[in-house]
């Protein structure tokens, strides 16, 4: 009799405990769809699809196992559900780390969708006490009346607040040129540091435009919109492709193209210049090709100078490089243009072949590329200023320690003369490398960390919103 009510209860036991292990697998992977579905930015109510294909997969493979994916829930409400769950939780692990965080960075953006509605997105970047860095989008939200500083202001005071992060640890701000954040009354800026006064916060805040924002402004110099004001009817020109079998079935229009995109649209419009003319009856205008071939080349070299720009873990340092590369190029390709020396722009060297050296205007297009040249340096001056401090992060192991601010200057001495951090540095990196140094006092640690914080806005203008 005992025995059989031990192995009962055994059994019980034994149902209870493997009901609650399905269960709790259950709702891990509702998680896991939940969240595959936010990342992929798709709608909630997709769980459901997702679920009724699973079911018929399972039918065919894992018939006898049917249940065990039935009884895992990803309608909408669940999903919703499991993803106000997830953000509350990451809210949470976020307060926890900015308790450790020596100093952070805030980066500002305000984006206007396809619908005409801003949204303002706010990343943190902090540095912990074992120079460890965390990044994290801090609020990003819809901004459903008005977009001034005051606006962005509130919002960032919100977010400090709710991260319990003291602002004398603010060292560094990157926006955008736009009024609202540069503004010298009523900017975003100019509020942030009157709020630190106001805090007597002893630091100071180093402010910065994003270094992609920079570039898209620097272009402005070259003047050419002229050239992509010819307009045609899409629709009809599409058909005309069609018809004559040509591989640019498709050629897409807008009026205005986001930078990473003009090189292509401009190399499709170039190939496709006797199509165009053939299609709008006309005759070719040589300098207006010649102008278009020229507005070519230069986009795809900005091009891939905006995406030397992008990507994770970009030190402000490798950005600033890339930059002032692409400023010798300038220098260098309006050295050749006066020469006639085209190597380096193909497609202007295309042209040249088909027309008279008398039509090619390269007086022209190497004042274009000394303007642009001019343009770079002067919106990076800024950056330029911080000349030092870059090669003080990038490689602390070749600064000049005379040239090295005062205060860290003893501590920079005994870095360089410590073999074994050389080797570590060489093994590591300059991203890793902070992580490493042993005992570093405040004053090497506060001048590293704060030029690291530029990449933040990066990411920021890259948010889907």
């Amino acid at each position: 009799m005992v025995d059989e009510l031990e192995r009962n209860l055994t059994l019980q036991q034994t149902f209870l405990t493997k009901a609650k292990s399905q269960t709790e697998a259950a709702i891990k992977a509702s998680f896991i769809v939940a969240e595959e579905i936010t990342k992929s930015a798709q709608s909630f109510i997709e769980g459901e699809f997702v679920k009724r294909c699973m079911m018929k997969m399972y039918n065919v493979l894992y018939s006898d196992k049917k249940q065990l994916f039935a009884n895992v829930s990803i309608s909408r409400n669940t999903v919703a559900d499991w993803v106000c769950e997830m953000a509350t939780d990451l809210k949470t692990q976020l307060i926890e780390k900015g308790k450790d965080f020596l100093t952070y960075s805030l980066a500002v953006d305000e984006t206007t969708d396809m619908t005409d509605m801003a949204h303002l997105a706010i990343l943190i970047l902090g540095v912990d006490s074992n120079f460890f860095v965390i990044e994290e989008i801090l609020y990003i939200k819809s901004m459903h009346e008005t977009t001034t500083g005051k606006d962005h202001f509130e919002k960032i005071c919100q977010s400090v607040t709710n991260m319990k992060l003291p602002w004398d640890k603010l060292v560094e701000l990157t926006t955008d040129r736009a009024p609202a954040m540069c503004g010298e009354k009523s900017g975003l800026v100019c509020r942030i540091l009157l709020k630190m006064q106001e805090e007597n916060c002893a630091g100071e805040l180093t402010t910065y435009l994003c270094i992609k924002h920079q570039e898209i402004l620097c272009t402005k110099a070259l003047k050419m919109e002229h050239v992509m004001t010819k307009g045609l009817n899409h629709h009809q020109f599409q058909s005309f492709l069609w018809e004559i079998h040509l591989e640019f079935d498709y050629m897409p229009y807008h009026t205005e193209v986001q930078w990473l995109g003009w090189g292509k649209i401009h190399n499709i419009v170039f190939e496709l210049v006797e199509e165009i003319c053939q299609f709008m009856d006309i005759r070719r205008d040589e300098k207006w090709e010649c102008e278009l071939v020229f507005l070519v080349d230069i986009t795809v070299h900005l091009n891939v100078l905006n995406i030397q720009l992008q990507g994770q873990d970009h030190m402000i340092c490798d950005m600033y490089d890339a930059v002032k590369a692409f400023q010798v190029k300038l220098c260098i390709w309006e050295t050749h243009m006066h020469q006639l020396n085209l190597s380096h722009l193909l497609c202007c060297q295309v042209i040249l072949s088909q027309v008279s050296v008398m039509v090619f205007p390269r007086q022209l297009f190497a004042d274009k590329l000394s303007a642009l040249c001019t343009e770079f340096a002067r919106h990076f001056s800024d950056f330029q200023a911080q000349k030092n401090h870059f090669e003080l992060l990038c490689n602390p192991f070749a600064i000049n320690e005379e040239t090295a601010p005062v205060q860290i200057q003893m501590e920079l001495i005994e870095l360089q003369c410590n073999g074994a951090l050389k080797t570590k540095y060489e093994s590591v990196g300059p991203a890793q490398f902070t992580r490493f140094i042993p005992e570093c006092p405040n004053s090497i640690y506060i001048q590293l960390e704060c030029y690291l914080c530029l990449e933040a806005h990066i990411h920021a203008s890259s948010c889907s919103l």
